[in-house]
């Protein structure tokens, strides 16, 4: 069957006319970041069968794919329609065509809400101090909390000394506790400039009557500024709110939701099979450990910070329903409020009692089911490890970054996109075995390998977690690639040893970001 084409003209109308679509980069991630649309989510081609079923969840929607030659668009379409996918097309022209056309292309990942976040502080005029201003701050010991919106691991990694780790979409409910009189300055802070200006911005038009302020540029700026990070931090805020604290939230969340267009109902109208024709997304906004203690069924978890920061990743349908749950109305509400300024139908469940939260636990991600192929238990494994050389070569498949953390002694990296290279790179051996975080990729990668070669594959059962769980060790060196892994994209702001100018060249990217939503028209942002 020849794949049908959409041109790059009816995407771009589908988009501004809010129209229900899935733009779908299927690169690897750090090609991705290179340059896609704005409403581009990436899928990679290597692990399409494991991700798409639950971020592209409505089988009829209209999935829009382009890809380069090592992750061919023509290949995705050939997966999706076997997945059950029934309006696949091609970008007509790929990427060439986009830009050809007088489509933007934009750099880095969760580029919507990065360049949302930039759009609200140009319009609300979102107040910041420097990092050479907090510094005099701290050092003259005035009255200032500074509150840090990203994950507590990333908080962890580094932060601004005397810091709170409060994620963004925490910081109304809990900042009272940490800045209950009015007087004191509230300065909220991340790696560079989203999470700051979304944190600071929900405060304020939450109606915190504390004077408000997001750290400029972050993390990044204070580096840049030549002072020292804190390492290993953990504070954090009290896990109990105050009940009046609570309420005041509440009120303003609420207030502030209304505001943006977010609407409200009951469980019973939002919990229901999705309206035919509708892609709905429900997820739970709530903390990860209140989320496996009890949640509404269906609910997926998705931090409410880390959902406006990462929209796309979460929600690839653009144009879908959005609904939020939480316990206590005013994280759903707040985290609302801002994805319905980024232009989504966005509902919040009104009322959610206990007695409701009866799912528990983590649900299992919507995969079809993996191939059958020959597979190897670890103890066999280690067995066929100890032969002669050129008995057995092991190829891990999955991630870069878990590989390089710990990977079976002597095996070998590689992509599943590019297992016809491996194979030219791989020493010679009798019988390939692919492993990779819980194996399900391996089944895949073994099913491909298959079809590339006459020499016999297996999975291991289990994968590495299945090797580690039966008591084998792994190693870190040495640190064997067929290549190098292009699965994840390094981001400028992440970890403690990036470089000066990759810094200021993605600050200097951010402050473009407003004119370059212009350029491009697709957003349907409204700051409200």
């Amino acid at each position: 069957m020849t794949p049908l084409e959409i041109s790059p003209e009816h995407v771009r109308d589908l988009l501004r006319r809010r129209q229900e679509i899935a733009l779908v980069d299927v690169r690897e991630e750090a090609l991705y970041a290179q340059g896609h649309p704005l409403w581009a989510a990436n899928v990679p081609l290597s692990r399409l069968e494991l991700e798409v079923w639950e971020r592209i969840p409505r089988r009829d929607t209209l999935v829009v794919v382009y890809g380069d030659a090592v992750a061919p668009a023509q290949r995705a379409h050939e997966v999706l329609v076997e997945l059950g996918y029934t309006q696949v097309r091609l970008l007509l022209g790929g990427l060439d065509g986009w830009t050809a056309s007088g489509g933007e292309l934009f750099i880095d990942v969760n580029t919507p809400s990065k360049a949302f976040g930039e759009l609200v502080e140009s319009v609300r005029g979102t107040p910041s101090v420097s990092a050479p201003e907090l510094r005099a701050l701290l050092d003259a010991g005035k009255d200032v909390v500074v509150v840090d919106a990203r994950r507590p691991d990333e908080f962890h990694t580094m932060s601004i000394p005397t810091a709170t780790s409060v994620p963004g979409g925490e910081l109304v409910l809990r900042i009272r506790e940490l800045a209950a009189d009015p007087a004191t300055q509230v300065v909220v802070n991340c790696a560079g400039r989203t999470r700051s200006i979304i944190g600071a911005q929900s405060l304020i038009n939450s109606g915190l009557p504390n004077p408000v302020a997001a750290l400029r540029n972050g993390t990044i700026g204070w580096v840049l500024a030549g002072q020292d990070l804190d390492h290993s931090a953990t504070a954090a805020a009290p896990a109990r709110v105050e009940p009046a604290h609570r309420e005041v939230a509440r009120a303003g969340a609420r207030a502030a939701a209304e505001l943006a267009g977010v609407r409200f109902a009951p469980a019973a109208d939002l919990t229901g099979p999705p309206p035919p024709g509708r892609t709905v997304y429900r997820f739970d906004v709530r903390s990860a450990a209140e989320y496996e203690a009890g949640h509404l069924p269906g609910f997926r978890h998705a931090p409410g910070g880390q959902l406006v920061q990462e929209t796309d990743h979460h929600a690839p349908v653009r144009g879908a329903r959005i609904v939020l749950a939480d316990d206590d109305g005013v994280r759903a509400a707040m985290t609302g409020s801002w994805l319905a300024q980024m232009g989504w139908e966005t509902w919040v469940v009104a009322e959610v009692g206990a007695a409701g939260r009866t799912e528990r636990g983590w649900p299992v991600s919507p995969a079809p089911a993996p191939p059958g192929v020959p597979s190897v238990a670890p103890g066999e494994l280690a067995g066929w490890l100890g032969e002669p050389a050129e008995g057995t070569v092991v190829v891990d498949v999955g991630a870069g970054r878990d590989y390089a953390a710990g990977h079976i002694p002597g095996a070998w990296h590689a992509s599943r996109s590019r297992l016809a290279v491996a194979l030219r790179r791989l020493p010679p051996a009798d019988r390939l075995v692919l492993t990779s975080g819980d194996g399900l990729l391996a089944r895949f990668a073994t099913a491909d390998l298959g079809r590339l070669t006459a020499i016999p594959a297996y999975a291991l059962a289990g994968g590495t977690a299945g090797w580690r769980a039966s008591g084998r060790p792994v190693e870190t060196e040495p640190a064997c690639y067929t290549e190098t892994p292009l699965d994840r994209y390094r981001r400028p702001y992440e970890g403690t040893d990036n470089a000066r100018s990759a810094m200021e060249a993605y600050l200097e990217w951010e402050y473009g970001l407003v004119a370059q939503l212009d350029r491009d028209g697709t957003h349907n942002f409204r700051v409200s």
